[in-house]
């Protein structure tokens, strides 16, 4: 598999760390790499984003995590506020203490697929040998391709992907990802690009 093609198609910088991704957690075949990248590509903006964007207004918080704001009103208190938000939606869930803690926004989403909770730091760390429970800003500024290929590999849809080259691999793959079918024809398109590259 010649990664080399894909240059121009990804960012430089996420080029040099395909070799890695592919060695440790098994993305060592066009059709693997394939599905891993595209779901990176749409997860991060084409590789830009490593940080969730936390940056909801009240009608959006209470869309989408009415479970947290049944109301606009309730939200309110919250709107713009990255840290609180956090706190809040992901206390005493994935290893996190409760709201007070400060672990939502420590272990909040970072990486091209977000690695979010602190269960999932630690079990990365674990993988990748250095220390992403104490610094957590690593999984966005060392480690961004690394923690998705190790999601994509724990949830096993490295397999999933060995199904083929069809949409309705993609949208299994999406389903695991994003827990729907959201910008399902973007992941399309960026998976056919990569297969047409690396096959």
């Amino acid at each position: 598999m010649d990664i080399s093609k894909l240059k121009g198609h990804v960012p430089d910088s996420v080029l040099a760390q395909i070799p890695d991704a592919i060695d440790k957690f098994e993305l060592n075949t066009p059709l693997r790499l394939s599905h891993f990248l595209a779901q990176c590509a749409h997860e991060s903006g084409d590789f830009k984003a490593v940080q969730e964007n936390l940056n909801y207004s009240a009608k959006g918080l209470a869309g989408t995590f009415h479970k947290y704001f049944l109301t606009e009103e309730a939200a309110v208190p919250y709107e713009r506020q990255k840290e609180k938000i956090a706190n809040k939606v992901y206390a005493s869930r994935m290893g996190n203490g409760d709201e007070a803690s400060g672990d939502g926004w420590k272990y909040h989403g970072r990486g091209f697929i977000q690695l979010t909770g602190k269960d999932n730091y630690k079990a990365f760390t674990a993988v990748i040998g250095e220390d992403c429970v104490a610094s957590p800003d690593l999984v966005a500024t060392k480690y961004p391709l690394a923690s998705a290929g190790w999601f994509f590999n724990k949830n096993g849809l490295h397999k999933i992907a060995d199904g083929g080259a069809t949409d309705a691999v993609v949208t299994s793959i999406t389903k695991h990802v994003n827990g729907g079918t959201l910008g399902l024809d973007d992941r399309i398109k960026h998976f056919k690009n990569y297969y047409a590259l690396l096959a």
